[in-house]
């Protein structure tokens, strides 16, 4: 029997069982980026293309944000959950068993394509929690994908020096399989608000939806250029520390990442402060700590254990404001109409993925002309940048015409 369609809310064991999930899922997205050289030599790639070991399920994972995700809006989200999670498991055995280059890409596309499964449960999830815990909830879930992100990486090293890459993708299908049982049995149904709405329709009311609704214009545009400034620091941070420097090694550079999943913890009390009414003090806590964390490095002595320790401490800082500013935009937008909820996560999703894409080839670039110091400058330019924005918000239109 599955679960019934209830509308008191959800369990804290539910709650968790969601933000464990989501953490789960969005690791697929991960795993691979510190396993490129391996598997790019595996699949016969060359190295200056080794990068589309991972482009790939990140092309997956955007297309799926922009043109499945919205589908929430009129197809029962325990169904279409499930559905994705099955795309899932296919592209992770075909990454964890197929030899040659184009059928690899084709199981990494569908793998990114099946993880934006995330951004379904996030909108599904606040449905059915009432207004006065809506941001809560939703941080909560925030906090397991931050973590399931941040734990992806070493996950994936720690695997692989054990027993091989193969295993990672392996591990992780049966771990999608298993998954996809538990939901089908717990999970309560939602019903479609907009059950009639041609799909065509779907997708043209989002051009609509983002032109004319300013929050979430807005709070995308924030988080943005936070999130642009997340992918900047972990695509240059390792370079760093594996560098002439710090000398560390991969082990010690995969420990600085677990530090790192500290600030996610914030994401659950960046909610309560939006259930609270206190968006806008929370939102310049975020931003400001965002981009002050770039700046830390710069009073100590490079490769210094006290340099070290300052980018130990910007990294939980830069994970904690990124964090809670993921949780203080979609608090805001779901306050929105409900039925409307997954088209503009999808749009809010879809406008940071293009953030993180400029963030991360930003950071290769930056590095690679100035080392640290011009990366840190640029990282620190890109919050600074969405807070001269944010200074400019007087009362955007919360209601969708």
């Amino acid at each position: 029997m599955t679960a019934k369609i209830q509308n008191q809310g959800l369990s804290p064991g539910l709650i968790f069982l969601l933000a464990t999930a989501v953490g789960m899922i969005a690791a697929n997205l991960y795993y691979a980026q510190p396993l490129v050289a391996m598997i790019s030599a595996a699949i016969g790639l060359p190295a200056e293309a080794a990068g589309l070991v991972v482009t790939l399920t990140q092309v997956g994972y955007g297309l799926g944000v922009l043109l499945i995700v919205p589908l929430g809006d009129i197809v029962e989200n325990r169904r279409l959950i499930l559905l994705m999670l099955s795309v899932t498991v296919l592209g992770l055995l075909g990454l964890a068993f197929v030899t040659q280059m184009i059928p690899y890409f084709i199981a990494a596309f569908a793998t990114g394509l099946g993880t934006s499964a995330v951004q379904i449960l996030v909108p599904y999830s606040a449905h059915f929690a009432p207004e006065a815990k809506r941001g809560a909830v939703t941080g909560s879930l925030i906090s397991g994908l931050m973590i399931g992100i941040m734990l992806s990486r070493p996950v994936a090293g720690l695997l692989t020096d054990a027993f091989s890459w193969h295993a990672v993708f392996v591990l992780s299908a049966g771990l999608m399989t298993t998954l996809a049982i538990v939901l089908y049995f717990l999970l309560p149904q939602r019903l479609a608000p907009n059950a009639n709405l041609r799909y065509k329709h779907l997708l043209h009311s989002m051009i609509h939806l983002f032109t004319q609704t300013e929050i979430l214009r807005r709070r995308a545009i924030y988080q943005a250029f936070l999130f642009g400034a997340f992918c900047l620091f972990w695509t240059a941070i390792p370079l760093l520390l594996a560098g002439p420097q710090f000398h560390l090694s991969q082990t010690a550079i995969a420990i600085f990442a677990l530090v790192g999943v500290a600030g996610a913890i914030v994401a659950p009390y960046a909610g309560k402060a939006a259930d609270r009414g206190l968006i806008k003090r929370a939102t310049t806590i975020a931003i400001i700590s965002s981009s002050v964390s770039f700046l830390l490095s710069h009073f100590f002595e490079n490769g210094s254990p006290a340099a070290l320790t300052a980018l130990v401490v910007s990294a939980v800082l830069l994970d904690a404001g990124i964090t809670a500013n993921l949780v203080l935009g979609q608090r805001a937008i779901f306050a929105l109409q409900p039925e409307y909820r997954s088209r503009l996560n999808g749009l809010y999703i879809a406008t940071i993925f293009i953030g993180g894409a400029c963030g991360s080839a930003l950071g290769a670039w930056s590095f690679a002309r100035g080392g640290w110091p011009l990366t840190s400058w640029v990282g620190f330019l890109m919050p600074a940048a969405a807070f001269v924005y944010f200074l400019t918000e007087e009362n955007p239109k919360r209601i969708i015409p």
